[in-house]
């Protein structure tokens, strides 16, 4: 039998029993007599019955039957309850019939055999029952069922010295394997530390003993059989053992559901974690940028320069204290965002949907519009201070130019409406007539600073100068004064027409004087203004051009001078005249009030205002030097920082689509990139520190480089978000990986199909290119209506939005589903079906039982009650929770 048995052994499920044997190759074995005895017997008894002699027990079928439905748990034909041979020998077909029915080819067996009672048919076909349904089911990792049964062994003893399970013969003499499985599965039936390996009948005993009080396994195998032959039966060893299988493998069903049940419950208690995180994160930055924004949209403009340098100050302590940490937040909280929705794509948990107003796209406008607000505050804040400056510097124009006009008419109302013409001699008539001609010369070269004033406050108006009410009024009252002075010149000058008939005598030398005076007199003042005129200049070419336009003053001087000495020559003659021939003029000229003295303490001061003029230039010459110096000084670190922000953008781009290595090998590159980018921050700071010089010398405007500040920082933003993105897709790469089970040749693969179709490098892909590359991957997408049916699924899957793109994560999470498994609520719900015993229901004492103390408080307190008919109180309905992990639920 056992030779026989051996060359039958079962592999296959459709496998061929055949028997065609000589009688001496099947000698008669108590041993396997015993074992099959005591084996049908446990199954018989769960039917109220038993056998004492399987070859005589089994010839009417009866019991044969009965024992097929047992084991197989389903309803035979109806037997026949005859006594004769006929009867008995359809009983016993109808049980081979089913036997066939399992996939079980039963050759040179016939029920004749059976009912003669010819035992080693008999034994052959008991052998064939227990192979096909207590060994053949017996699978660990896709092995065959003895190898199955072995494996199986091997784990459980694995942890026991003196254990080391290789058969199913020798290596179970000692007694201690059985011991094992006992201990291992029921370590209080058993103190295993106890035993020893030289007292095998011992072990053997109380193994079978244990076994068969507590396990409800017969004893089917004698210890001194066991003990006393060189190597004990296989089939008799691998029969006992798979009943220990069978009646172990209840409890492990049971912890294989409660750490499936624990691994979801973490998964799902994680995430509701990061959830809350996110929410509170984004929460409070949204508050933040709510805040700051009225600020930054505040234009109420400061009167004076000092002020606006404050609000200047406080800009640059926003930009450079309170701005940073809220950009590490941003990135942080985009990056918490992805890594949140990876794990719920692997642990098949719908999507996070955030709280109305919380989406990442959400924060991303907001942002937009602190930064919108920023760049306008910032420009605005620049254009109020150029205005301040403007606004200073005409309001002190002004203020000269109109205490110069204020100082010439001084008197002249008065002048004009004397009526010493009346009393007055010929010659005296002629002098006022020719004085008043004078008076109008001068009158006219006084109508451009009038203009000029006028402009001036037109201007200062325009701009909205703080004090523009008393400009305005004291403007008013020197535009209303000349209108007078015109009326006034006007009615003196016919009063003086009308009297030239009565006057002849004219003073040539006198009005000469006068009308060489006024205009060099006038000339002197201009220059007196210039020379006191205050000036803004941005770059060194306008000081130069300023410094040469003084030069080629100064280069006027000398014929100016010529100039005062023939006006002064004039008044000397008309004196020589008056002491020569002594004529009565009063001692003064009557056609001007130009004196010489006047004339020479004009000259004197415009003298003493040019050595004034040259130190002013002088220095601002060198102020204009040193802004050159720090344009420059920005300039050459700008020109260095700026390119090398590019390159690194471009360099993080190359790599994010470039294959060198694994997945972890890209991320450590990407973390020495991210080390090297956040070591050149001194360089940021000390661009800051060149900016901030700059600005602070008012200086609006640089030639030696096209990068601003704005540009720097913009850019240096955009590469730590960027570095830090490119890092958590590899993260999420890795995460999608392990979790799915994926290899590294199979991320490489993915990888390269779609780096092959992303040709412009954007790391997205159109609807045909990801097609093209879903087609090289293997998939059969054909050029039909069920092609393009099937292709619009995948496109719904991996582009949710219909933005007519398809990003990489997403390619890969579309590629994990195709090719892993992933839990799902049907497993969830079966996993809670084992650990409620097969009920529809399961009760709090239970949950506690069988998960970690959290965990079973955790579905205690989110299981709804159970309402179904068989409710029992406390029932806890596990169906509704176990659906609600995997769709719309407030879990």
């Amino acid at each position: 039998l056992v030779d026989f048995v051996s060359r039958n052994e079962i592999h296959d499920p459709h496998f061929t029993c055949s028997l065609s044997l000589d009688e001496t190759e099947l000698p008669m074995c108590w041993f396997l007599f015993q074992t099959f005895t005591a084996w049908c017997n446990s199954h018989l008894r769960k039917a109220g019955t038993q056998i004492e002699n399987i070859e005589e027990d089994f010839r009417d079928g009866l019991k044969l039957m009965l024992l097929l439905e047992v084991i197989s748990g389903e309803r035979l034909a109806k037997p026949e309850r005859g006594k004769m041979r006929v009867h008995k020998i359809s009983n016993v077909n109808k049980a081979l019939d089913f036997i066939a029915s399992k996939g079980v080819k039963l050759v040179c067996i016939g029920a004749e055999e059976i009912v003669d009672g010819n035992a080693k048919m008999t034994l052959g076909m008991i052998w064939t029952i227990i192979l096909r349904f207590a060994i053949q089911d017996i699978s660990v990792e896709e092995t065959s069922a003895k190898e199955g049964l072995l494996l199986w062994c091997q784990r459980k003893t694995a942890p026991y010295k003196n254990v080391n399970i290789q058969n199913f013969h020798i290596s179970w003499k000692d007694g201690l394997g059985f011991c094992a499985l006992i201990h291992r599965h029921r370590p209080e039936l058993i103190d295993y530390g106890k035993l020893r390996k030289d007292d095998p009948m011992t072990n053997l005993n109380t193994a079978f003993d244990v076994a068969e009080k507590y396990l409800d396994i017969p004893k089917m195998l004698d210890a001194e059989d066991i003990i006393n032959t060189l190597r004990p039966d296989e089939k008799a060893i691998m029969t006992y053992v798979s009943c220990y299988y069978h009646a172990f493998s209840g409890a492990q069903k049971a912890e294989t559901a409660a750490n499936r049940i624990c691994k979801v419950l973490a998964v799902n208690q994680e995430n509701e974690q990061l959830m809350e995180d996110y929410e509170k994160l984004a929460s409070d930055l949204l508050e933040w940028i709510r805040r700051t924004i009225p600020w930054l949209e505040n234009r109420t403009p400061e009167n004076t320069m000092q002020a606006m340098q404050q609000k200047l100050e406080d800009f640059r302590d926003y930009r450079r204290l309170h701005k940073p940490p809220k950009v590490q937040e941003k990135c942080q909280l985009e990056i918490n965002f992805n890594t949140l929705q990876t794990k719920l794509r692997l642990s098949n948990r719908p999507a996070f949907m955030p709280s109305e107003g919380k989406m990442v796209s959400d924060i991303n406008n907001a942002w937009g519009g602190l930064e919108q607000a920023e760049k306008g505050y910032e420009e605005w804040l620049l254009n109020e201070i150029r205005r301040l400056e403007r606004l200073d510097h005409l309001a002190e124009k002004f203020r000269q130019k109109a205490a110069i006009h204020e100082s010439w008419t001084e008197g002249k109302e008065q002048m004009l409406q004397q009526k010493d013409y009346e009393t007055a001699s010929l010659s005296e008539i002629k002098a006022l007539l020719k004085k008043h001609e004078a008076f109008e010369s001068d009158l006219a070269a006084h109508q451009d600073r009038v203009e000029q004033i006028a402009a001036i406050a037109q201007e200062l108006n325009e701009l909205d100068y703080f004090d523009s009410p008393s400009v305005n009024s004291r403007c008013q009252r020197i535009c209303d004064q000349w209108d007078a002075l015109g009326a006034l010149t006007q009615k003196r000058s016919e009063a003086l027409e009308r009297t030239e008939k009565l006057l002849e005598t004219i003073d040539q030398l006198y009005l000469e004087y006068a009308k060489r005076a006024a205009p060099f007199n006038n000339w002197m003042e201009g220059a007196m203004e210039d020379l006191q005129d205050t000036f803004i200049v941005h770059t060194i070419e306008e000081i130069q051009g300023l410094s040469t336009a003084h030069e080629q003053f100064k280069a006027t001087l000398p014929e100016a001078d010529k100039e005062r000495q023939a006006i002064l020559g004039i008044h000397n003659e008309v004196s020589k005249i008056v002491q020569t021939y002594h004529v009565n003029m009063a001692g003064t000229n009557p056609y001007t009030t130009i004196s010489p003295q006047e004339i020479n303490g004009k000259w004197d001061k415009v003298r003493q205002l040019v050595p004034q003029r040259d130190q002013a230039l002088i220095e601002e010459h060198a102020r204009q030097q040193n802004n050159e110096r720090l344009r420059k000084q920005f300039a050459s670190l700008a020109n260095v920082v700026g390119p090398w922000i590019q390159t690194k953008m471009e360099e993080i781009g190359r790599i994010s689509i470039e294959m060198h290595g694994t997945l972890e090998d890209q991320l450590n590159h990407l973390r020495q990139y991210e080390k090297s980018i956040v070591n050149y921050k001194p360089k940021i700071d000390q661009l800051e520190g060149d900016h901030q010089l700059i600005q602070e010398a008012l200086i609006f405007d640089n030639k030696h480089t096209n990068y601003t500040m704005e540009h720097i920082r913009v850019g240096w933003e955009q590469l730590l978000t960027t570095i830090a993105r490119t890092i958590n897709e590899i993260e999420n790469q890795i995460l999608t990986r392990d979790a799915k089970g994926i290899s590294q040749d199979q991320m490489n693969e993915f990888r390269a199909s779609f780096n092959h179709f992303d040709r412009d490098h954007s790391g997205k892909l159109g609807p045909e290119e990801f097609k093209a590359c879903l087609i090289s991957l293997g998939f059969d997408i054909a050029n039909d209506a069920q092609g393009e049916a099937e292709f619009a699924r995948i496109m719904s899957i991996v582009d949710p939005n219909r933005m007519g793109m398809v990003t990489f994560q997403a390619f890969i999470d579309f590629m994990s589903r195709e090719t892993a498994d992933t839990d799902t609520a049907d497993q969830v719900m079966a996993s809670f079906k084992v650990l409620a015993g097969d009920k529809n229901y399961i009760l709090a004492e239970e949950l506690r039982r069988e998960l970690p103390p959290d965990q079973a408080e955790y579905c205690i307190a989110r299981m709804a009650p159970y309402s179904g008919p068989d409710a029992v109180p406390g029932a806890l309905d596990y169906m509704s929770f176990s659906t609600a992990l995997y769709g719309e639920s407030d879990l």
